[in-house]
């Protein structure tokens, strides 16, 4: 039974892991103790390039607005909040540069994205069929349900759009950040460097850019072949025989 006098401890009696300080006016930070129970770090989703293509195939079917943002979320390796916050005025039509303002950032940094030129012609009818819903002139995204009419789209609801999308696609997995996941990781296949893909993204370190970079085994042998692969034929011959 409930007991309200019972107080509950603040802290989780499992943790996850700490660091270790020594005592003292001048301790110092002298370790890392890991929790009771151990952490696994998956790879994120990747579709694979067909089932990439196939669902690009169906959003090419949905509303101006959806084949929007998918496109821009993707351009731009957005995430949610950051996708349904964008205002008319964070857009700079003439570089093809979109704004993420500090206050729609996980990070709480502002920084600047960019979106193909293909989009632009769709865009500027978009935002020319955008200038009648003056009810919230500053957000870009407007909801077109019944319910909410011409308010801003939320967070929530873009995600139904995508798992919807997704399964027609018969990619259940596929989720808003695996939008984010396959823009960074095929900013890594062409060849970007990975302290710029993570200012890209908006990151404050690069360990956290590498848990989204998910290279194929196709990928891994290519970054062999253009770098290490006379060293590595070398050893075997050396080894094996030539």
């Amino acid at each position: 039974m409930y007991n309200p006098s019972v107080r509950f401890p603040r802290r989780n009696p499992v943790p996850r892991g700490q660091a270790v300080v020594g005592r003292g006016p001048l301790s110092e930070h002298v370790g890392f103790r890991y929790g009771l129970v151990r952490r696994s770090k998956l790879l994120p989703y990747l579709p694979s390039d067909e089932e990439w293509a196939r669902l690009q195939e169906i959003v090419a079917q949905e509303t101006v607005r959806n084949r929007l943002m998918f496109a821009l979320a993707y351009y731009g390796a957005l995430r949610r909040e950051e996708l349904v916050g964008f205002r008319v005025s964070d857009i700079d039509p003439a570089r093809r540069l979109l704004t993420i303002r500090a206050e729609t950032s996980k990070s709480a940094h502002a920084r600047v994205v960019c979106y193909s030129a293909v989009i632009c012609p769709v865009l500027a009818v978009y935002l020319h069929r955008r200038r009648g819903a003056t009810t919230h002139s500053g957000a870009l995204f407007l909801s077109e349900s019944d319910r909410n009419f011409r308010q801003p789209i939320t967070k929530w609801s873009w995600s139904k759009t995508v798992r919807r999308l997704a399964l027609q696609a018969g990619i259940p997995a596929f989720s808003t950040h695996t939008l984010r996941h396959l823009r960074l990781t095929h900013l890594a296949r062409s060849g970007w460097r990975l302290h710029d893909i993570a200012t890209y993204a908006g990151h404050r370190n690069v360990q956290s850019t590498t848990l989204y970079i998910h290279l194929s085994g196709e990928d891994l042998l290519r970054k062999i072949a253009h770098s290490v692969e006379q060293m590595d034929m070398n050893l075997g011959n050396r080894v094996f025989g030539g």
